[in-house]
This record gives C-alpha cells, sequence and structure tokens, in this order.
C-alpha cells in the first residue's frame, strides 16, 4: 500500500447495510488493508449485546496489524436517538439533561453513558448535539438538544464531552454550524436557513465556539445549506463555512467529520467523488458513508487519485491523515491493542450505579424541583 492509499483510508469510516450482526469478509479486510479508518454501527448491526461486543472485538483485531487504532462508532446520544438498549442503562432525553440536571450530575451520566459503551468496544460517540432547538417544526433536532437557550446548549454541550474524555471515549459535537433552525430533516433533504451572520454569531454558533475554546477533540458538519455564508454549496463542502469560519476566523484544529455522505440532502444532489474531494479541500478530515461499500471504495480511490495529480490535495490529505492520526493516539493511544473485553464487562452495563443517575433526573423532572438542586 503507499503513503497515499494509507494516508486516504485514515480518512474514512464505513458501515455495511442492511440488518448484517457480523461485517462482510470484504469490509474486515478494508480495515486490514487500511482502507478504512474504522467502522460505524446502527441498530440494524445489533442483535443481542454479546453479539455486538464481539462484532466490535472482531473489528478491533482486524485492525490490530496498523500502528494506530480504528475508530468503533456510534450514535448513543439518549432518548430517541441511541444504538444500545438494555441491559445498557436507558438514556435520557438530552432535553431532560439541560432542564432538570446540574453541570456535575450531567457529568456523571455523560461518563456513565460513555463507560456503558467502552466496556462493549466503542471509542467513538457522535455526541454531544450542540444544536439550539430554536424551532418547534424542526423534524429531527427537538428534544436531542439540551435547550433553546445557546448558553445552556453551550454549557451541558462541554460538560457532556468532559464526560465521556473522563471514560476513554472520543466525543463528537454536532452538527456544525447548528442545525436547529431548520424546516426538514438533512437525511431526506436539504435544509437552508437563512439567519444573517449576528444571528448565527449569537444562537446557532455559540455552543460551538465555547466548546471549540474548551478543545472539544472533534465536530461534524451539517448538510445544510447557510445562505448568508454560502448560497451555493452544504456546510460540509463549504470553503466559506469550513475553511474560512470554522478553520480560519474561529482557529478550530480539531478533527472535523462528516454527517454521513449518503443522507439524501448531499446524495440526492452531488456524486461521492465531488463530495469527498469538495469536502477535504474546504477542511473535512473524516468521511462517515455508512451504508455502501461501493460508495466507500469510490471515495478512497478518488482521493488517491486527486491525491496523485494534485499537490494541493496531496497537502491536504496529508493534514488530515495527520490529525486523524493524532487524535488516536493522543485519545485512544494507551487502550491495549488490540482492544479486549474487561471479564467484568457485562457487570457494569444497567449496573445500579447507572441507573441510579438516570433516576436522578426523571425524579427531578416529574416533580419539578430546582435544577440546581439535582
Amino acid at each position: 500500500m503507499t503513503k497515499l492509499s494509507d494516508d486516504a483510508g485514515q480518512l474514512i469510516i464505513g458501515g455495511f447495510a442492511g440488518a448484517t450482526t457480523r461485517a462482510p469478509d470484504s469490509f474486515r479486510d478494508a480495515l486490514r488493508d487500511g482502507i478504512l479508518s474504522g467502522a460505524i454501527l446502527f441498530r440494524r448491526n445489533v442483535d443481542t449485546i454479546e453479539q455486538v461486543a464481539d462484532l466490535c472485538e472482531s473489528l478491533h483485531e482486524d485492525y490490530s496489524d496498523r500502528p494506530e487504532h480504528p475508530f468503533i462508532a456510534l450514535d448513543q446520544e439518549g432518548g430517541r436517538v441511541v444504538r444500545l438498549r438494555e441491559p445498557l442503562t436507558p438514556i435520557p432525553p438530552m432535553r431532560l439533561i439541560g432542564e432538570y440536571a446540574n453541570t456535575d450530575l450531567a457529568t456523571k451520566i455523560s461518563e456513565a453513558v460513555a463507560t456503558e459503551v467502552g466496556a462493549v468496544g466503542f471509542n467513538l460517540n457522535f455526541a454531544p448535539v450542540l444544536d439550539v432547538d430554536t424551532n418547534p417544526d424542526n423534524p429531527v433536532i427537538g428534544d436531542r438538544s439540551f435547550s433553546s437557550d445557546p448558553e445552556q446548549v453551550a454549557t451541558f454541550g462541554g460538560v457532556w464531552a468532559l464526560g465521556h474524555t473522563i471514560a476513554g471515549v472520543i466525543p463528537c459535537g454536532k452538527h456544525f454550524p447548528g442545525h436547529g433552525d431548520t424546516l426538514q430533516d438533512s437525511h431526506l433533504a436539504l435544509p437552508t436557513i437563512t439567519h444573517s451572520r449576528e444571528r448565527l454569531d449569537r444562537i446557532e454558533l455559540h455552543p460551538f465556539i465555547r466548546n471549540m475554546k474548551a478543545r472539544i477533540p472533534m465536530l461534524m458538519t451539517a448538510h445544510i445549506v447557510v445562505s448568508s455564508l454560502d448560497p451555493i454549496y452544504p456546510a460540509t463542502m463549504s470553503d466559506a463555512v469550513i475553511g474560512e469560519l470554522l478553520r480560519e476566523e474561529f482557529g478550530y484544529d480539531g478533527v472535523v467529520v462528516s454527517d454521513c455522505l449518503e443522507m439524501k440532502a448531499v446524495a440526492d444532489h452531488f456524486e461521492i467523488e465531488e463530495m469527498v474531494e469538495r469536502s477535504l479541500m474546504a477542511g473535512v478530515d473524516l468521511f462517515l458513508i455508512c451504508h455502501t461499500e461501493a460508495k466507500w471504495r469510490r471515495a478512497h480511490a478518488h482521493i488517491v487519485a486527486r491525491a496523485e495529480q494534485s499537490d494541493a490535495v496531496r497537502e491536504r490529505l496529508e493534514q488530515a491523515a495527520a490529525r486523524v492520526r493524532a487524535l488516536k493516539q493522543s485519545a485512544l493511544g494507551r487502550m491495549p491493542k488490540p482492544w479486549t473485553r474487561e471479564e467484568n464487562w457485562l457487570e457494569i452495563l444497567g449496573c445500579r450505579a447507572h441507573r441510579e443517575l438516570m433516576a436522578r433526573i426523571h425524579a427531578v423532572a416529574d416533580v419539578g424541583v430546582d435544577p440546581t438542586e439535582a
């Protein structure tokens, strides 16, 4: 494998489609060959908790000959967006956390969530949601957001990231520059927001700016058009949004990951090759391609081919791959290699201490106690 191919492989987290509870041989080969940086799993990949733990362990093993760890990722936010259910401790919606927890309790709950997914084999959780819930007609955010108050979102997003970091699971803030005021779900269509820059700074961007200052290690892009910044391209592919605003103006030097490039917001309008090239050149470091093997293989091949043809693409590829490797080393470098489950891993899931933490939120919400007393 060439260095360019190896670098390009660091940029892609893949998934496999269908109700498949074991990774296809071709997917496992791609991990071994360095064509993928890791895997993302969904509820379609989960049967029993023992099965998904076996699956995670096999993916870690497939990557074990490489110098770094793989990302084994999921979306375990809480409420209606969770990939793992019982016997793991049920997680309330983030709205309840934002309304009824104090920061100490929220940190402990986040640590409990991350400890449980880490025990199963995951090391990257695409949470916290940093979107501000300002639109009651938004079909996709709602109670996934901590609050309609940007300061509250910033604060609880920060402590959620902290709890994950304490537990050794990488957090990822999403969806930059803010999906909270859209009327469409970007899984199904391409939303547009028309707010002025002043409004964006005051509401949508505020939680991201606060968490960037706290050095959150990863941010996920939104597949939305922000017309005041770039009336043509979705944020994921926009140099104005990612390159100029996020990277240059805000100075963010962490890993930027795309939302899934198979979502209709972008897949209905662009081919995978254009998406990865434009996004890479805008400043995105890591791509989620969650369903189709042919697409993540095409993305890898296109990045390599363009890097062979263009010094600018090669330099951006090298920068992105270096960022990804640095995050893996700093956040995952102390993990055993290959990762294997602890003997008591099942005892961690849904344990009494974790359930009592979640019960405190529900108890406070039910009686309407001041959240500062929770």
